[in-house]
């Protein structure tokens, strides 16, 4: 009796190294490469316990996964410029580093200075002299120049606007820094205010409330009026009183600029009389005044002859007496209570203590800068309201 042999033919399945769901060995796997290994592992299988042999499918870790590493493949080969031109310019080039000795110089090339280099041949460090520090001052353009601080006393008249506008107009002229304080006893009339803001210039526009009926000399409270007002707000720059009927030129304010403590000057006045000019101001040697011009017997008394258009001070004088050695902190103001032209030497007193503190201008005083003059209208008594003259003036004609 024979026994049916029974051959098993082996499945193709069953060939471990074509099935691509198979785990491999160790030893299988230490032959592949490392980029065969990461795709095997990206697009198959490692582990059998990955498949799911109930659902059919893989487990969605593994799916989110895959989806992930394609969208991220596709991303960079979407962002990859794959053109002819650039493939060919990319084969063409030469990517190739070459390393070159830096070129050896000889002693004359070393010494000699390129033309993007800064040579400093010498750095010296010292304290620089005052009379070079005035020479860069004069050299810089940006330096400011030292405010003039003009204080006009006016009042009610006939040719009021006159005289402003006259003084407005010398000083538009003027460099600035320039401040014009104009003072108005009782009341800021709207004519004067109305000539200020068209002037086109810095000004401020004052109230003296003192009783006209107390007042024996109306410009000297005006002026202490715009003194107080420099003290309170520190002002600072050179202060100069302006009467509006004088007569300026543009060398006068340029010349107050240069004054550090007082400056003082010869002023040309024309007589009570009409008949004769006086001159009245410093005799001075360069800048030192050695003496004073005057007239008139009966102000022979005085300390200093000078005119109030005829001197300038320093602001802080008024607000900062430690920085001038001032004995007294007490206020400097003009005195009412005093005879007639003995307000300007009472007032300099008050400022500097004799002629060594003064700084005649200009070189020596040798040149009359402003005029003093006593013009005024005495025809018309009353001054008109609104500066307007209701009834025709009669006219000759000839």
């Amino acid at each position: 009796m024979k026994m049916a042999s029974i051959r098993r033919t082996l499945s193709p399945y069953n060939d471990r190294s074509n099935n691509p769901f198979l785990t491999q060995s160790p030893s299988q796997k230490r032959n592949l490469s490392p980029v065969r290994r990461f795709f095997s592992g990206l697009f198959f299988l490692q582990k059998q316990q990955h498949y799911s042999r109930k659902s059919n499918h893989f487990s969605w870790k593994k799916s989110l996964f895959r989806c992930f590493m394609f969208f991220f493949l596709g991303f960079l080969f979407g962002m990859a410029p794959f053109n002819n031109d650039f493939i060919n310019d990319l084969r063409n080039s030469d990517l190739s580093i070459e390393m070159k000795s830096p070129p050896v110089l000889n002693e004359a090339e070393m010494d000699r200075p390129r033309d993007t280099e800064i040579v400093v041949d010498q750095v010296r460090l010292g304290v620089v002299e005052k009379s070079d520090r005035n020479e860069i001052r004069s050299d810089l353009d940006f330096i400011t120049a030292k405010q003039l601080i003009v204080v006009t006393p006016t009042y009610n008249r006939a040719l009021q606007a006159y005289y402003l506008n006259r003084l407005g107009q010398v000083l538009r002229l003027v460099k600035p820094p320039v401040l014009w304080i104009v003072v108005e006893l009782n009341a800021a009339s709207m004519e004067t205010a109305d000539i200020l803001r068209k002037m086109g210039i810095m000004y401020r526009h004052l109230v003296c409330t003192k009783n006209s009926t107390d007042v024996k000399d109306r410009g000297v409270h005006q002026r202490n009026t715009a003194l107080e007002h420099i003290e309170r707000h520190r002002l600072d720059g050179v202060v100069y009183f302006a009467d509006d009927d004088n007569i300026y030129s543009l060398e006068l304010f340029e010349s107050m600029r240069e004054i550090s403590r007082f400056g003082t000057w010869p002023v040309g006045m024309l007589a009570q009389s009409k008949n004769k000019a006086i001159l009245e101001g410093p005799v001075c040697n360069g800048n030192k005044v050695i003496g004073w011009h005057t007239n008139e017997k009966s102000r022979k008394l005085r300390r200093f002859h000078v005119d109030m258009s005829g001197f300038a001070f320093n602001s802080t004088i008024l607000w900062d007496p430690k920085r001038w050695h001032r004995p007294t902190s007490d206020p400097i103001r003009q005195l009412d209570t005093v005879k007639e032209g003995f307000q300007e030497t009472t007032f300099i007193q008050q400022i500097v203590e004799d002629e060594s503190q003064m700084e005649g201008v200009p070189e020596g005083c040798s040149r009359i800068m402003n005029w003093h003059l006593h013009l005024e209208a005495h025809n018309i008594a009353t001054y008109p309201k609104g500066w307007i003259l209701e009834e025709n003036l009669d006219v000759d004609v000839i």
